[in-house]
């Protein structure tokens, strides 16, 4: 009798009516995808749980790659045994012994009711046999361990442990979205978040060479590297944005140069989403982080996009972002003292709330349409795994 088995529970997918197996099977999916390293894994996946035969492999490694893993709520190593009181009994024994604790707590579920025995039938003839048989005290209020038993038609599953997962839904089920990507620490954040809900993520980032460097570029792509861990190959689409750039601070007074910035972004992105079948824009603004994330600066922006934009970060704090930062692990890359094209050109008196007609004037002073349009046709992609090393570019032609 070993350990050789993993049951993965679903948490929100659980709620889930005639669809359930559509959000279960893409979750097995993924999980499969995530744990392909592994050879020797068999993975079952049923209604109530999907379960993940180890076959020898390491526990801890495995465990590692799955509580990435969006759409799951949590996992346990289990014993599997017979429908009989008896091997129940030697198994949590075995399992406690194992433990080595003092105090303990029977928690037993019959979900199989064909099974003679209720629930607390089986915690009292487990119990009354671990302390018959060991030095292990019953403590229903502060226990040690809690043992949990689930008898199920075919076998009964026994564990202690329980390894907290990602949660939300099963990446890619909610379709694909296009995310604004800084380098700072908030866009990494909510593309995480978004991955969370089950959406698909590429990226867009506006480069404006000479006034930034290739060390941006590095840096976005490093942070992707960290975020691919919880998706897989995240395409990073670079966008040569100093010509429009140089011409919206030379028709915009320094008031206004962000607003018209932000817009021109929106446009591009906006574009390239839809080329590439995205439902959304995305982007890691916080509600009056800055001047252009004010309510008024947010509608005057923001009109101008043409697929429905995403702030999963819309009410969140600063310190509680730099904490998911620093759990997911972008926040160390976040920081390093490289900066992009929204903060090179940082304006000392940017406007707070905009004014449509002033904003109309400026841009029918210049011709933004042909410029965003040679951005979308220079487009270079980068495509970034956790096995990424080196900048490998592919260019995009013919975009429009």
């Amino acid at each position: 009798m070993q350990k050789e088995l993993i049951m993965v529970r679903f948490g929100e997918l659980s709620t889930k009516g005639k669809n359930k197996m559509t959000f279960i099977n893409k979750l097995g999916e993924n999980i499969r995808h995530a744990l392909k390293s592994f050879e020797n894994l068999k993975i079952e996946v049923k209604r109530d749980h999907i379960y993940i035969h180890l076959h020898g492999e390491d526990y801890d490694a495995v465990a590692s790659r799955l509580k990435d893993v969006s759409g799951l709520l949590s996992f346990s190593l289990v014993y599997k045994v017979e429908n009989d009181i008896e091997k129940m009994k030697e198994a949590t024994l075995k399992l406690l012994e194992e433990e080595g604790k003092h105090t303990f707590k029977m928690k037993a579920k019959r979900a199989d009711k064909v099974f003679p025995m209720v629930s607390d039938d089986i915690n009292r003839a487990i119990a009354g046999y671990v302390l018959k048989n060991s030095s292990y005290k019953v403590d229903v209020h502060n226990p040690d361990v809690t043992v949990s038993l689930t008898v199920r038609k075919d076998e009964t599953y026994i564990y202690v442990n329980q390894v907290m997962g990602a949660g939300g839904y099963p990446l890619g089920i909610a379709g694909k979205g296009m995310m604004m990507m800084s380098g700072g620490i908030d866009s990494p954040v909510a593309c995480y978040m978004m991955m969370k809900r089950g959406v698909k993520m590429e990226c867009i980032h506006f480069a404006a060479p000479p006034y930034t460097n290739q060390a941006v570029i590095t840096k976005i792509t490093d942070l992707l590297k960290v975020l691919s861990r919880y998706q897989g190959q995240v395409r990073l689409f670079v966008v040569p944005f100093t010509k429009l750039q140089l011409e919206i601070y030379r028709a915009a007074h320094e008031e206004y140069a962000i607003t018209i910035m932000r817009r021109m972004m929106y446009r591009i992105a906006s574009k390239v989403a839809e080329r590439e079948k995205c439902l959304v824009i995305a982007n890691g603004e916080s509600i009056g982080q800055v001047a252009s994330q004010t309510l008024k600066s947010m509608k005057e922006i923001e009109n101008v996009a043409t697929l429905p934009v995403i702030r999963p970060l819309a009410c969140a704090d600063k310190l509680d972002i730099i904490k998911k930062a620093q759990d997911i692990g972008t926040y160390d890359i976040s920081i390093r003292p490289f900066e992009d094209c929204c903060t090179i050109f940082d304006p000392k008196n940017p406007t707070t709330a905009p004014q449509a007609e002033k904003i109309q004037r400026i841009e029918a002073s210049f011709d933004w349409q042909s410029l965003v349009d040679e951005c979308c046709e220079n487009l270079e992609v980068i495509k970034v795994d956790e096995d990424y090393n080196e900048l490998k570019e592919e260019g995009v032609d013919e975009f429009l």
